[in-house]
This record gives structure tokens, sequence and C-alpha cells, in this order.
């Protein structure tokens, strides 16, 4: 490849990302070997040839790839990679009654090319779902719809029940004390809260006729009501792994099951073919302050950052752990 050439793919490099910027995009998939290959084509000389010039094929990013957010500081921004400290797998699946298994293989991601029609789609869907009035007692009391938030081309989704009166004022799941520590969380998976997407299987928080303070569960109406909102979150944007915070989001994605958090939690399933792990609550963790508590979410944590391939350090995995 010739200099002009390369110096060329470059500034067409650069542009796409500052378009993805303007579009709200924080983080990209990149293919390491692509990129490789890329590098080294930059000193080899060009070569005249007769094959027609070939559009590059979608292609999922093999398994050391993670998304990472852009680096906003310089007009060009550099994609980074995680590094990955050794190889790991994911904790194998427990067999769960009336539960599919979780996926062996990590589902496609999109292709470069797909990313500003794919925002388009996802800025569409909120439109719909923030002025949606299919339920007209929720409409009625909530003060706004609390869509989701994150990096809407995250590998790691993780889903709450419903909103609760913070959310309800600020528009963003997870930002009262239960949110706090779910953020508390991310930052010892060594993640941030714009790393990975975060949404609830209902969109309005759920009316207390009567009280002042207070939450309920949602209904089954209720949630089968809303769950197309967040299905399609999923679908858009094919996330490699699920997380659900407890017994209400495990039964919202698969339905009622005499299995209860206690026995679910930690066991890999899977939901519109994306792998699932199911765990406890933040808020259950609040009201539950045990050492053995904190370590079962941890342990459940661990799995989800070995099956995505993220480093994970001697420390952290002794974490809640008594001290030797």
């Amino acid at each position: 490849m010739g200099q002009d050439r390369f110096q060329e793919l470059l500034a067409a490099t650069v542009q796409h990302l500052e378009k993805l910027q303007e579009l709200g995009w924080r983080s990209v998939s990149l293919d390491v070997k692509l990129l490789n290959e890329l590098t080294s084509a930059k000193e080899r000389p060009s070569s005249p040839s007769t094959s027609p010039p070939r559009s590059p094929a979608p292609h999922s990013p093999p398994p050391e790839t993670m998304s990472r957010p852009v680096n906003r500081s310089t007009k060009s921004p550099a994609p980074s990679i995680a590094p990955i400290s050794r190889d790991v797998s994911a904790r194998p699946a427990k067999a769960l009654s009336g539960y599919p298994d979780a996926p062996d293989s990590c589902p496609p991601r999109l292709a470069p090319t797909d990313l500003a029609a794919h925002m388009a789609a996802y800025e569409s869907l909120k439109e719909r779902a923030l002025s949606c009035i299919r339920c007209p007692h929720l409409v009625k009391s909530r003060t706004q719809v609390v869509f989701g938030v994150g990096n809407p081309n995250a590998e790691l989704f993780f889903v709450g029940e419903a909103p609760g009166a913070d959310e309800d004022l600020q528009g963003e799941p997870f930002v009262g004390k239960a949110g706090q520590l779910l953020t508390k969380m991310l930052q010892a998976m060594g993640l941030q809260r714009e790393d990975v997407y975060i949404a609830n299987i209902l969109k309005c928080r759920p009316d207390t006729p009567g009280q002042s303070s207070g939450n309920r569960k949602p209904t089954s109406e209720e949630m089968a009501t809303c769950i197309p909102y967040l299905q399609e979150q999923i679908d858009r944007i094919r996330p490699r792994v699920l997380v659900a915070l407890g017994a209400t989001a495990v039964e919202g994605l698969m339905g009622k099951s005499p299995l209860g958090i206690t026995r679910l939690r930690g066991n890999w399933t899977a939901y519109r073919g994306i792998a699932l792990m199911p765990t406890y609550h933040p808020a259950y963790v609040l009201r539950n302050q045990a050492m053995a508590v904190k370590r079962q979410v941890w342990e459940d944590l661990l799995a989800v950052m070995e099956r995505l391939n993220l480093p994970i350090s001697e420390k952290q995995r002794r974490f809640f752990l008594p001290q030797s």
C-alpha cells in the first residue's frame, strides 16, 4: 500500500470516528487482526492487481476485543484495546429446568459501516418509548419515562426492575442508593457506567396510589406491555452478555419460575440468543450486608468478566473472601 493511499484511508477513518462522536457514540469494537494488517500494510509497497476491489464483509471481533470509550481529548480519537492478562474461559453453565442453555459462542457485533444506521434506529426507538402512553395509570403518575443509559454499542447490558423515585425524577435508571452501589460494582470490575448499558423491565415508575414514598413490584400485565421496548433495545445493542438484577428482572425476561433468585443466580442461561447471568439486585445487597451475599454477587460478576475476557487480578478474585 502506497503512502498516499494509507494517508487517505487514515483520514477517512478519523473522519468516521468524529462523525460517530457527533452521533453520540462513546466506544467502538476493534478487530485486532485487521488493525495489525493495516499497520503492516503501511510499509508494504503497492503492487498492480487485476482483481476488482472487495468491500470488507461484516465480521465478529475475536474474544480479545472489548469496546472502550473513544478518547475525546484529542481531535483524532484513537480506539484502544482492552488489555488481557491471560486466557480465561467462562464458568461452566449449570442446567436449569425450563431455561435455555447459554450460547457457547458470542453473538455477532455490528460492522462499522452499520453504526450510523444503527444509531438512527436507536434514537427512533427512544423517541417512541419517551412518548409511550400504553399504561394510562403510569402515564398519569410518572414524571418522565426512564428509557435507558450507557453505551449504545455495549457488550455488557444490565437489566433492572423498574424506576424508583430518584430515577423517575432524573430520567435515568439506577441513580439512587442501589444505583450508586451498581456503579461501585462496575468500578470493581474495571468499568464505568458509560462502558455498559443499563435499562429496566419497566420504563415508568409503578404508581403507588395513596403513598408518599415507597415502591411496588410491576404487575405481569405492566411488564408484558412494556417488554417490547426492552427487547428492541437488546436487539439493537446486541450485547455479548446480559445481567438480570433481581428476581423481577428475571421474571420480566424469562417468565415466572418455581426457582427463586437464590437458586437462579450464578447460573448461565440465555435470552434472545444472548448469554444471561441472573444475580441479586443491588437493593437486596444493601438490605443484606452479609459478606457471603456480597461474595455471591461478586462471583457472578467474575463469571461475567471471564465470559467477556476482561482481565482479572488476583486481588479482584479475592474480593469479599475472609482474610487469610
